[in-house]
């Protein structure tokens, strides 16, 4: 009996890995459909004009960067022992806050375009007196994603039609 289920358990893992489905999509020479990313440490500095502390960051020549990329930062929070000598680094993503207990307030967030990445500390307060704590020496990780622009402009209808959504099945709730 051990003999049959140990065939059967050899001969659908054969049967299994044998199987040929669908190939997925043939690869593209010299086109990178992965992300990109680099890491910066960046220090910020005070524009008296804005009122924000600001930092600019270059986007590497070597990544190039499409309109339609999607651009996603992360600032290292921390860096995690794990006890036995290891470490791994901590990342939160942008926007990112942080609540003073005097009631003060301030905010990491990001623009971009095609060539560099602007970072920026936003706050309720006057941000040229902010520590260094919150402004020397940090460390960002940028990502950028590939992506296209997506070619359907459905309406509603039309998207709940290629669907084949009932709109009698829709749930309406009261405003």
């Amino acid at each position: 009996m051990k003999n049959l289920l140990l065939f059967l358990a050899l001969s659908t893992t054969v049967f299994l890995t044998s199987c040929e489905g669908p190939q997925g999509p043939p690869g593209l020479d010299g086109i990178n459909i992965l992300g990109q990313v680099f890491e910066v440490t960046t220090n910020f500095s005070f524009n008296p004009e804005t009122g924000i502390q600001e930092s600019l960051i270059q986007i590497p020549n070597d990544i190039e960067v499409y309109e339609s990329d999607v651009i996603l930062v992360y600032r290292l929070e921390k860096v995690v022992n794990d006890g036995n000598g290891s470490t791994a680094d901590a990342w939160a993503p942008l926007p990112q806050n942080f609540f003073f207990t005097n009631g003060d307030i301030i905010q990491y967030i990001f623009n971009h375009t095609f060539f560099d990445v602007e970072l920026l500390i936003d706050g309720n307060f006057n941000l040229a007196t902010l520590g260094t704590d919150f402004t020397s020496d940090q460390v960002f990780r940028i990502a950028i994603v590939p992506a296209e622009f997506a070619s359907a402009n459905y309406s509603m209808e039309e998207l709940l039609e290629v669907m084949q959504i009932n709109t009698n099945d829709i749930i309406m709730l009261p405003n």
